[in-house]
């Protein structure tokens, strides 16, 4: 059997912790006096925290010293990190599950792709640590998506060719990295906003079986 890897986004993939970003989000914004509405919340999709701040600042024209930049960054995250304490086996996206089981049946290769520095307790907390065998997440990688480091590392760390890889991403900017890296792109969320993807689904409900099995080949 072919082994491939499957690499899968965190925020609005696995997990809707997306909704705990934007909360965190608001509050800095609002403290700030800009509005920060979540069609703005759309722009920091597979952003890193930094460049989030920038794009929310940008909004409202507020220019800011590195001290207080980086006052804001810690409590944005000290925020979305006290929304994360009640997290559990709920908050998986529908359909996740099942996905990941097909996939370790078929001793496939499964990997994390994230920007997020906050991946593995999100994962721990959630009860689905186990079904990856490799996580590469903020922590580990210099550049953000579009650029598609995140991925060739995974891909890498899991021993399968960029070319065998398939990436699950709800962000323009993930579908964009992996195409770049010549992965199979799968987007979970719109077309009209993913439509650079190979294959677009709603969300993991409406992805078969068949449609993994032809993946794997």
């Amino acid at each position: 059997m072919n082994r491939k890897a499957f690499i899968f986004d965190l925020d609005g993939v696995i997990v809707d912790t997306a909704k705990y970003h934007f909360l965190a989000w608001q509050k800095i914004a609002k403290s700030l006096n800009i509005n920060f509405t979540h069609e703005d919340n759309e722009l920091l999709k597979g952003v890193s925290r930094v460049r989030s701040l920038d794009i929310i600042l940008g909004l409202g024209n507020v220019q800011a010293s590195q001290e207080d930049k980086d006052k804001w960054l810690i409590q944005k995250n000290e925020d979305y990190l006290s929304y994360l304490v009640d997290m559990d086996e709920s908050e998986v996206l529908p359909g996740v599950l099942k996905i990941l089981k097909l996939l370790k049946d078929k001793n496939q290769g499964i990997a994390l792709g994230s920007a997020s520095k906050n991946a593995r307790p999100i994962l721990e907390k959630t009860g689905v640590l186990s079904y990856f065998d490799v996580i590469v997440d903020g922590n580990d990688v210099s550049n953000a998506k579009p650029d598609p480091e995140v991925f060739l590392k995974a891909a890498q760390l899991l021993n399968i060719d960029p070319k065998n890889a398939i990436v699950f991403e709800d962000s323009v900017a993930g579908i964009q990295a992996a195409n770049i890296a010549e992965m199979v792109s799968v987007g979970i969320g719109e077309e009209t906003i993913l439509h650079e993807a190979d294959y677009i689904f709603k969300d993991f409900t409406q992805i078969e079986t068949s449609f993994i099995e032809e993946l794997i080949g």
